[in-house]
């Protein structure tokens, strides 16, 4: 009998990004880059918003290096 597998994926958080804390102290937050902003600003775009939230600008800051190029 074979038994399943557990998955390996990232447990989703309970509560929303904008209710949460910032896990990162004061000193440790980085502004995005223009690149990161400009990233930022094309997926809110393809996604029909006018400006970049919350969720497209976390998007950028781990996707996108500051110098524009993808992160792996």
């Amino acid at each position: 009998m074979m038994s399943k597998a557990p998955t390996r994926s990232r447990p989703q958080p309970k509560s929303k990004p904008w209710t949460r804390p910032n896990p990162k102290p004061e000193r440790a937050r980085t502004q995005l880059s223009d690149a990161q902003k400009a990233a930022a600003r094309e997926r809110a775009d393809e996604a029909g918003r006018r400006y970049p939230n919350l969720v497209d600008n976390m998007w950028a800051s781990r996707h996108v290096a500051s110098d524009g190029s993808p992160e792996s």
